[in-house]
């Protein structure tokens, strides 16, 4: 079975990328981890469409940049995952870094996640920043 991308936009346009090169990207860095993907839905939003999901479905009534949810089972990557294209933009302008690079580290964060690393314990970020960096240069090299 092949792989299965989605890519929609609501309240925002889609991004601007090489769509067959990421999914080349998202591939690797699966396989990297071990994991064979099968479906991955990504929603690019605003931040009003965010915070909807996140009280809705999680019951967090704040902004983020990303909402991951995993339907993974064993090796096999499934999952939905939302992004809101204005917090990438805001992190990306107060870390000082250009929005497109940020916007690749998030897309692959959701991945990332679908592999099992975690982000929220102890240590954890570090751990979360490595792979994402590792990512990002396969990235680079493709």
């Amino acid at each position: 079975m092949k792989e299965q991308f989605d890519w929609k936009a609501e309240g925002v346009e889609l991004p601007q990328f090489d769509y067959d090169k990421l999914q080349r990207w998202i591939d690797n860095v699966a396989a990297a981890h071990h994991r064979l993907l099968r479906s991955v839905s990504y929603l690019f939003c605003n931040d009003e469409e965010i915070l909807r999901v996140n009280r809705q479905f999680l019951g967090h009534d704040y902004y983020t940049d990303i909402i991951t949810f995993d339907y993974c089972t064993g090796s096999l990557l499934r999952g939905d995952i939302v992004i809101s294209l204005d917090t990438v933009r805001s992190n990306a302008e107060e870390l000082g870094v250009v929005y497109e690079r940020e916007l690749l580290r998030v897309i692959i964060h959701g991945i990332l996640h679908l592999c099992g690393i975690n982000d929220k314990g102890p240590g954890e970020r570090q751990v979360m920043e490595a792979a994402e960096n590792e990512a990002l240069d396969i990235y680079d090299k493709l």
